[in-house]
């Protein structure tokens, strides 16, 4: 079992959805995508604070957001295990493992300016700052057309064997917004670099896993338990080689969903 202090602006959901009675909110299919890069000896991961006016705002965490259901539904060049395939891993559909794996790579290209796509399977492109893909980015994020409509329209592949599925967590029944979130670890592509380009951010850097974890202890990052439980899981690994072994050991469909235990001093827990 692992604790972890929780926040007063989360005590206070929690304790005005006890005190109402309130009816749990269903969880939104989500996906969120830890970005790695190389900093010998170890790697870096990319992380964004969301704005204060969002849900969960002012918090650190990995790019990443609500699945679009129209992925689901459209037919794509796709390098890597079938959407079948990613259903049997994820404890998904076939078709909501689609939307899924679209979500995760879509968020990254929208929060970060990074696409993991290519030309053919085995291709997969170096920059894509230039202004034609922010035009392409742009109209993503005013859902001007869908992630699977992009790679199509574009021709391009995309490179769902470069995600690794890691785990799957839900948000604590008190929240009034809830989602269902699978992670993916992705390496950076040779070639392409993050931007601070999300409007939901307000600041990105790239930081090694225990860093983050030492700055969140000493109270200079706000982070919830999904993420500094994460940090902590691929902060064991000692390069980004080993990274792939050991997401190829986990168990990234049976969610995890942390409590609030107000007995005390309020404190998430994680069984």
């Amino acid at each position: 079992m692992t604790s972890f202090a929780a926040p007063d602006s989360v005590v206070e959901h929690a304790r005005r959805f006890h005190a109402e009675g309130r009816t749990p909110a269903s969880p939104r299919p989500a996906a969120t995508v830890l970005l790695l890069r190389p900093d010998a000896p170890g790697f870096q991961v990319y992380v964004i604070r969301r704005l204060a006016a969002m849900a969960f705002g002012g918090m650190y965490a990995f790019p990443g957001g609500s699945v679009d259901p129209a992925d689901s539904e459209v037919r794509l060049d796709w390098s890597g295990p079938t959407p079948a395939q990613w259903g049997d891993r994820l404890g998904l559909s076939s078709a909501a493992a689609q939307a899924v794996v679209c979500a995760a790579a879509r968020e990254v290209f929208e929060e970060s300016g990074v696409l993991l796509a290519g030309r053919h399977p085995d291709d997969l492109l170096d920059d894509v700052s230039g202004d034609d893909w922010e035009r392409c980015r742009q109209a993503l994020v005013g859902r001007r057309t869908g992630f699977a409509d992009l790679l199509r329209d574009c021709r391009l592949t995309l490179r769902a064997d470069l995600l690794l599925p890691w785990s799957r967590w839900v948000t604590p029944e008190f929240e009034p917004r809830r989602f269902d979130t699978h992670f993916f670890v992705a390496t950076l592509p040779a070639g392409q670099r993050t931007r601070d380009v999300s409007g939901e951010a307000d600041h990105t850097m790239w930081i090694r896993p225990a860093d983050a974890l030492a700055r969140a202890a000493a109270g200079e990052l706000t982070m919830l338990p999904p993420t500094l439980v994460t940090l902590d899981e691929i902060g064991t690994c000692p390069d980004l080689a080993a990274v792939p072994a050991a997401a190829g050991t986990r168990d990234a469909a049976s969610p995890v969903m942390p409590r609030l235990d107000l007995s005390g001093e309020p404190r998430f827990v994680i069984d």
